[in-house]
């Protein structure tokens, strides 16, 4: 949890393995696109940074978060995958929506792992307002579209030497 205006994009306290040997996906929502589009392209600049061809990057886009658990799903029936970034943003608002998206939205990805028996790493915002958003979107706070990317390296690293 990011408190007193700490970024926790800051992985010099852990060795990040190098990902040259994984396949990645990432489902990034459409809505909130200016949040979105910072958590994708710092979750693409990390894999990048650790060693991830560009062509072993596959980016798909979906319309909210609420479709990321099912742009996943798609991504991970081809088998080819060594896990997979779910990136999105939800802000609250006045009704009980926020409630029923988020819960959908963490249950499905976590399901979606299982299932798979891959990795499925949730990098969805869900704050208060769009300053929050924004803070943790390559602001005060970091980018959790970075913290992500390294999340899935070190899950797939992990993933890999279990088989």
């Amino acid at each position: 949890m990011a408190s007193n205006n700490k970024s926790l994009s800051d992985f010099s306290h852990i060795a990040v393995a190098s990902a040259t040997p994984y396949r990645f996906g990432i489902v990034a929502s459409q809505w909130n696109a200016e949040v979105t589009g910072s958590l994708l392209k710092g979750a693409y600049e990390v894999l990048k940074k650790h060693g991830t061809l560009g062509e072993n990057i596959r980016i798909v886009h979906v319309p909210g978060s609420y479709e990321l658990t099912s742009g996943a799903d798609i991504l991970l029936r081809d088998g080819t995958l060594d896990a997979v970034i779910c990136l999105g943003c939800v802000i609250q608002g006045e009704t009980k929506h926020f409630d029923y998206i988020c819960s959908a939205v963490a249950h499905g990805i976590t399901n979606l792992a299982l299932k798979h028996n891959i990795p499925v790493i949730f990098g969805v915002l869900t704050t208060d307002n769009l300053q929050q958003a924004l803070d943790r979107a390559g602001g005060k706070h970091g980018n959790k579209g970075e913290e992500a990317a390294v999340t899935a390296i070190q899950m797939a690293t992990l993933n890999a030497t279990m088989r």
